[in-house]
């Protein structure tokens, strides 16, 4: 009888999951500090020259540079009404917080801050696609990076914001001549 339960009780302290050498290990969790990184806190950016899972982006499609280095004049992925949508899900969710819903940099948090506001994205008109995607990508300023996007929802972003800065500068020559008779019979 002793030898059963030695065995019973043999066999309930291996299953016993606090001594499970997973869960009792000293881990990190994300978001937590700690005092063996530079910046002192336990989650970090992937090692340079960590290889990204997927299949390889152009060059051009993953800096928004050019062979030449500078920043791509226009976009190298296809824009559409679906690039549109997630941009402005991307935009609304990440960058209206700052630069409000319109782009103007108008929003309750640009207005509490006190070293310096978020500018205007019209202000940025005749900037390059790749020069506002890498701005998303890098940070610039109190600006952080947005890298964590994936590329091509910062591609989404910058079709957005170019959307944006087109509804607030549109001339009436730039609107196609159905809608403009459209608008004009309706007496806007």
């Amino acid at each position: 009888m002793t030898r059963r339960l030695a065995l019973v009780a043999l066999l309930a302290l291996t299953a016993c999951p606090r001594l499970d050498p997973m869960q009792r290990q000293q881990k990190y969790k994300a978001y937590q500090e700690s005092r063996f990184t530079a910046d002192g806190l336990a989650m970090m950016h992937p090692p340079p020259g960590t290889v990204p899972y997927g299949p390889p982006l152009e060059p051009a499609v993953a800096t928004g540079r050019g062979p030449d280095g500078k920043p791509l004049a226009v976009m190298p992925v296809k824009i559409d009404a679906a690039l549109l949508a997630r941009g402005r899900l991307r935009f609304d969710t990440n960058c209206a917080i700052c630069h409000g819903v319109l782009g103007d940099g108008e929003s309750q948090v640009a207005l509490n801050m006190s070293l310096r506001r978020p500018p205007s994205l019209h202000l940025y008109r005749d900037r390059p696609d790749g020069y506002i995607f890498q701005v998303i990508s890098q940070g610039f300023g109190l600006m952080p990076s947005y890298a964590h996007l994936t590329v091509q929802d910062r591609w989404a972003v910058v079709a957005y914001v170019r959307a944006l800065q087109l509804s607030q500068h549109a001339t009436v020559e730039q609107v196609p001549q159905e809608a403009r008779q459209r608008l004009e019979k309706e007496g806007r």
